[in-house]
């Protein structure tokens, strides 16, 4: 067996002749072309915006601003969930004052294609002391306490846990990530693989998501072409019986 320029050539199973093979590559695929687009393509993307805005998969700016808002509201709530339960635990204050604890997105909304209505994917990420008892028991009775909150569910046995709710109007799935840190920085990287020594298995699950997500943000040089891209193939497979939503 030998290689010539990316192939190679082995014996066929039952002949004496030698059958040509592609070698595998994994990874990233080079792109299929590095030309800068010419007008005729400008012209072409605004009429493909054109053709999907009937569809519904631009979202309105008032409501982008609404999401925006309910996002804010809940951080907000993660962050005094998690003082107050630092407090109960009696930890140090140096330490309760920069606790931290934030909300991160993923899935459509974190990519920025998802549609009218849709809901939001979110993950709590909390420090070492906060458990995951603790997230589906106070942070539960918090987020009942909440005017907006309805139709809140817990639903602690499934394969990566969630709490389901919906905030003024939002549908909303928040998993729970428990990080080996004593605190919870507000410019914390998830992609970082440092993050993942000592946590447990559903941990690692319910970070899945946005580490995903951010690696796929980071890794795509054009992210509005590629969004557009990723609404229009979206609306098409859905259309075409291969997906029942997004």
């Amino acid at each position: 067996m030998y290689g010539i320029s990316g192939l190679f050539y082995a014996p066929a199973a039952n002949q004496g002749s030698l059958q040509l093979q592609t070698q595998k590559h994994y990874g990233i695929t080079s792109p299929i072309s590095l030309a800068s687009p010419k007008e005729n393509d400008f012209v072409l993307t605004q009429k493909l915006i054109e053709a999907l805005k009937p569809f519904g998969v631009f979202e309105e700016e008032e409501e982008l601003q609404h999401r925006i808002a309910i996002l804010g509201k809940l951080n907000s709530l993660v962050k005094e969930w998690i003082r107050d339960t630092s407090e109960i635990k009696n930890l140090p204050s140096s330490v309760i004052e920069n606790v931290g604890g934030k909300i991160f997105t993923f899935g459509s909304y974190r990519l920025g294609v998802h549609t009218k209505g849709a809901d939001i994917d979110a993950l709590c990420v909390a420090p070492r002391h906060i458990e995951r008892v603790d997230f589906f028991t106070s942070f539960c009775e918090k987020l009942k306490q909440q005017d907006e909150v309805r139709n809140l569910r817990a639903v602690e046995d499934a394969f990566v846990p969630v709490i389901k709710l919906s905030f003024d109007g939002i549908e909303i799935d928040i998993l729970f990530a428990r990080l080996a840190l004593q605190t919870i920085p507000e410019d914390l990287d998830l992609r970082d693989d440092v993050l993942l020594k000592n946590l447990d298995l559903r941990c690692i699950r319910s970070l899945n998501g946005c580490r995903v997500t951010d690696e796929i943000l980071h890794l795509v040089p054009n992210i509005e072409n590629f969004r557009l891209t990723l609404r229009a193939v979206k609306l098409w497979a859905k259309r075409n019986g291969l997906i029942l939503s997004y």
